[in-house]
C-alpha cells in the first residue's frame, strides 16, 4: 500500500458531508454509523460491533457504532461520534472524521444509515457498553477484500441478494456489508 501515512490521503476518495447528504436512498428515519479507521502494520483496519445474541433487535449482528439523532436537528456526524463513544468507548477528540459514504437504506427496519468514515490511533483499549455491544472487531480491509461473496440469504422469510464478507467466523451482511462495498469501492487505490 505504499506510504499512506495521513487522513489527508483519504479525503478525496471520499464524499463531503454535503455530497453524501444530497444522495438518494431509502429509508424513513436518519441514522449514522462512525467507520473508524486505523493504519497498522501498513495496513487499514476498520472497528465493527458485534450485538450481544441475547439482543431482541440486530442479535449477535456486526456492524459499525452509529445510531439515530438524538434529536432531529442533530448534525449526523454529531450523532455518529456520539454513539461511537457511548458503544465502544471511543472519544470524539480522538477521531478525525475525513469524509462521508453514500447513505444506505436498510431493507427490513426503514432507516436511511448516513457512514462517516473517521481515523483514529492504532492500539485502542475498547470499553463496549454491556447492554449493547457483545465485542469490539477489528478487522483488516485486505481481509475483508478476500473474505468478500454475494449471497442469497433468508430474511424473515424473503430472499434478498446480498453482498457478505466473512473474516475469522465473522459474518457481515445487510446495510453493512453495502456500507463495507461502498467503503473498499472508494479506497480501492489504497488497498
Amino acid at each position: 500500500m505504499g506510504g499512506m501515512t495521513s487522513p489527508d490521503e483519504l479525503r478525496p476518495l471520499l464524499l463531503s458531508q454535503e455530497a453524501a447528504a444530497a444522495m438518494d436512498a431509502h429509508g424513513g428515519v436518519d441514522a449514522a454509523v462512525l467507520i473508524p479507521l486505523y493504519l497498522d502494520s501498513g495496513a487499514l483496519h476498520a472497528v465493527f460491533t458485534k450485538r450481544r445474541d441475547d439482543m431482541s433487535r440486530h442479535a449477535g449482528e456486526i456492524s459499525f457504532p452509529g445510531g439515530r439523532q438524538d434529536f432531529p436537528e442533530e448534525d449526523l456526524r454529531v450523532t455518529a461520534l456520539r454513539e461511537a463513544e457511548e458503544e465502544i468507548g471511543l472519544p470524539p477528540s480522538e477521531v478525525e472524521i475525513v469524509g462521508a459514504l453514500p447513505p444506505t437504506g436498510t431493507f427490513v427496519t426503514n432507516y436511511r444509515i448516513h457512514p462517516f468514515v473517521g481515523v483514529i490511533q492504532p492500539g485502542h483499549a475498547w470499553t463496549p457498553a454491556p447492554a449493547e455491544v457483545d465485542q469490539v472487531l477489528e478487522v483488516s480491509l485486505p481481509d475483508l477484500v478476500r473474505g468478500f461473496e454475494m449471497k442469497r440469504l433468508i430474511r424473515r422469510g424473503v430472499p434478498i441478494k446480498t453482498p457478505t464478507y466473512t473474516v475469522d467466523g465473522a459474518f457481515v451482511w445487510g446495510a453493512t456489508a453495502r456500507i463495507v462495498q461502498n467503503l473498499l469501492d472508494r479506497l480501492a487505490p489504497l488497498l
